[in-house]
């Protein structure tokens, strides 16, 4: 197994908010936002396994500013850690009004991905490789992140 960089799995997606994407209010619709955002994450988790990937969980998602018709979004996702079989994607999402020349972020998440072989079944995933203090930092918090998630699906069940 290859140690492999953040930057490695980096996506970038870009889509425009088109009617049939809104809700009566003209804003974006939140389950368009996630199914954007899913594909993105499967996108970065699957260029760091070099596998099919299959989503495990999403963590909280905020809606923390509309997105209006007509503005583009664009959805960063790269991988924060590698952890046996599973990989955590950091997820941020910038809209953009291209009339008024204005960026803001709305939205940010995190992704948990698990690489499968041909029969569903998980398998190992290359570790990954800071480099930045950044990416060091993501790396770090992922391990505690990992240890909410599995926690709060031990008290769920």
């Amino acid at each position: 197994m290859r140690a492999k960089k953040p930057s490695e799995s980096f996506t970038l997606m870009t889509e425009m908010v088109l009617p049939n994407d809104t809700n009566t209010l003209g804003n974006l619709m939140g389950g368009r936002l996630l199914h954007w955002m899913d594909i993105a994450a499967a996108i970065a988790a699957g260029r760091h396994c070099n596998r099919v990937v299959v989503t495990a969980s999403v963590d909280t998602v905020d809606f923390t500013a509309a997105i209006k018709l007509g503005e583009v979004v664009s959805i960063e996702a790269r991988v924060t850690r590698a952890f046996r079989t599973s990989v955590e994607v950091r997820l941020d999402v910038f809209s953009e009004n291209m009339m008024e020349g204005k960026r803001r972020r709305c939205n940010s998440a995190y992704y948990t991905f698990v690489a499968v072989d041909q029969n569903g079944r998980p398998i190992p995933v290359d570790p990954i490789e800071p480099e930045t203090p950044e990416e060091r930092e993501l790396y770090d918090g992922a391990l505690r992140r990992r240890d909410q998630r599995l926690t709060a699906t031990k008290e769920k069940a």
